[in-house]
């Protein structure tokens, strides 16, 4: 077949993946030329921005319960089997390849071949084949580019198979659904079908450096951001679920950006997995989000958007299609980032909480039991209005703050997080960006400000000298005073006019830590077990 584009040979494909009979093949495209074929083929639009439109059809989200891990010699007795790691057969995988394979004979495909890991030392070749050009230019934006000297002689360690329009059938396939997304690290393959969506792109690979980086390397791979001091380079590391900040509070002007979402914590560095950025858009503006919303320019892929009437203008307020609406940018899009993504070993990790509950401390000082503790926890509150059917508060606890993408058990990459911490200065803080004299409804959310400033205080060393108490229950460390920070609310309780209800409400919330943590128990040593909240009668 003919191979258009730079550094692309058919023989590669039939070689590596026994991909044969395809139709034409487009190799490591540029961003316009994807741009152009994807508006030729129907497939997407230009908005007045400049940046790509397109719509990822059924799937607008991952779908966690559709995700499979091959079990074989290899993971049987390595990875975390569950409702989050599902078993899949070798010969599942072998006969819903072949399937795959055979759908996509005579059919045009796209091909780019990227990287992984910022630190060469870690270095992670990929060549990703998908079936739609928006696909493709979603890999671009995402992994890490090489140049075309790299590209001459470029090995792929491990392969994304992309197939959107392939529908699987479950009885034949052993699937759930139609929809698939596939890990098999004997072979080193990411078959994906059936969804259009792209983050199941970007979380296969980070699901398999999650793998290979702590299992086979002793590197500890980090679902967080990271960024480096201007003038110290001093680098800290900031972990969060979904709705507690870790977007916002990495970015700060006096400090460049490393990466906002994967990294790995090797001896010396802290790297970036990613060549760009993936951000949700519902309800973006440039007040909220300057650096998102200017990175929205032409090389950007706006998904699943709605449109201001009559015009090509986005609306990011339209949640027609889902409130999951999202841009994917190249990295250097923004301004004030770190050139390569690479920082030294961490200073200051920060882990972020949104406490709907009004318990947890605004900024407190963890040893290194309590930080193995709360990494394993991973914990935040919804409250209502964020998913359908939550009227009140609810914990949600996602082992090491990335429960999803976790191959192994969440007590390796503790151990890990232990390790490193072992024998340095390396401080852990957990910062609480929920509510504050009372739960959702009653007291009201911490002012973003104030976070700043804690955040600030501690990467300048100003809480190295101050006096803290230890609370009850949680027995967090706080610190007594804070620059620009009132220090009537460092300690929650004092925050509560009902000092009652306050007790009884962190009686509970350490009640459903040590709950949510007996899953753990048995792989996880009396240290860290000792570092749990203190449930009082």
């Amino acid at each position: 077949m003919n191979v258009f584009g730079k550094h692309g040979n058919n023989a590669d494909l039939k070689a590596s993946l026994g991909l044969y009979n395809l139709g034409t093949q487009f190799w490591n495209l540029s961003p316009a030329e994807l741009v152009e074929d994807t508006i030729l083929n129907g497939d997407g639009t230009l908005t007045d921005t400049g940046a790509l439109a397109i719509e990822t059809g059924e799937f607008t989200g991952r779908s966690p319960k559709d995700r499979f891990v091959v079990c074989d010699e290899k993971t049987e007795n390595s990875v975390w089997w569950g409702d989050i790691n599902i078993k899949f057969t070798p010969e599942q995988f072998d006969a819903l390849y072949n399937r795959v394979s055979a759908y996509l004979n005579g059919r045009d495909v796209y091909v780019r071949d990227a990287y992984a890991c910022a630190d060469p030392e870690h270095r992670m070749n990929i060549r990703v084949v998908n079936e739609v050009s928006w696909g493709n230019m979603f890999a671009y934006n995402m992994f890490l580019r090489p140049t075309d000297a790299e590209l001459e002689n470029f090995l792929p360690e491990w392969h994304i198979v992309c197939a959107p329009g392939f529908k699987a059938d479950p009885e034949i396939d052993g699937t759930r659904q139609h929809n698939f997304a596939i890990l098999n690290f004997t072979k080193k393959i990411i078959l994906i079908g059936g969804t259009g969506y792209t983050g199941e792109i970007k979380k296969g690979i980070f699901s398999v450096l999650n793998y290979v980086l702590p299992h086979e390397r002793n590197v500890l791979s980090m679902h967080c951001s990271a960024n480096i001091g201007n003038e110290d380079h001093d680098t800290a590391i900031f972990f969060g679920l979904s709705g507690t900040g870790k977007t916002t509070l990495s970015s700060d002007e006096n400090r460049r950006l490393i990466g906002d979402d994967e990294h790995g914590w090797a001896d010396k560095t802290v790297f970036n997995f990613e060549g760009g950025c993936y951000a949700k858009t519902i309800d973006l503006s440039r007040e909220k989000e300057p650096q998102i919303y200017d990175a929205i320019r032409f090389g950007s892929i706006l998904e699943n958007i709605g449109f201001e009437e009559g015009t090509s203008t986005p609306d990011y307020t339209d949640n027609t299609i889902t409130e999951n609406t999202r841009v994917s940018y190249p990295i250097h899009f923004i301004d004030n980032i770190a050139t390569p993504s690479i920082g030294n070993a961490p200073k200051n990790i920060f882990f972020l909480t949104a406490d709907a509950f009004g318990v947890i401390p605004p900024i407190s000082r963890l040893t290194k039991e309590q930080a193995m503790y709360h990494f394993m926890s991973g914990y935040t509150a919804k409250v209502a209005g964020t998913e359908v059917g939550i009227t009140e508060p609810t914990t949600t606890f996602s082992a090491c703050f990335g429960a999803a993408f976790l191959p192994l058990h969440p007590a390796k990459y503790a151990k890990l997080l232990g390790e490193k911490l072992e024998g340095t200065d390396i401080k852990v803080w957990l910062i609480n960006t929920g509510w504050t004299g009372g739960s959702y409804g009653v007291g009201s959310r911490m002012k973003l400000s104030y976070t700043r400033a804690m955040i600030t205080a501690a990467l300048t060393g100003k809480l190295d000298n101050v006096a803290y108490e230890n609370l009850p229950i949680f027995d967090l460390a706080v610190p007594t005073e804070c620059e620009n920070v009132p220090t009537e609310i460092l300690n929650p309780r004092g925050t509560w006019a009902d000092k009652t209800a306050y007790d009884e409400t962190a009686n509970s919330l350490a009640s459903k830590f040590v709950k949510n943590f007996e899953k753990f128990a048995a792989e996880t040593s009396p240290e860290i077990l000792a570092a749990a909240p203190k449930v009082m009668a």
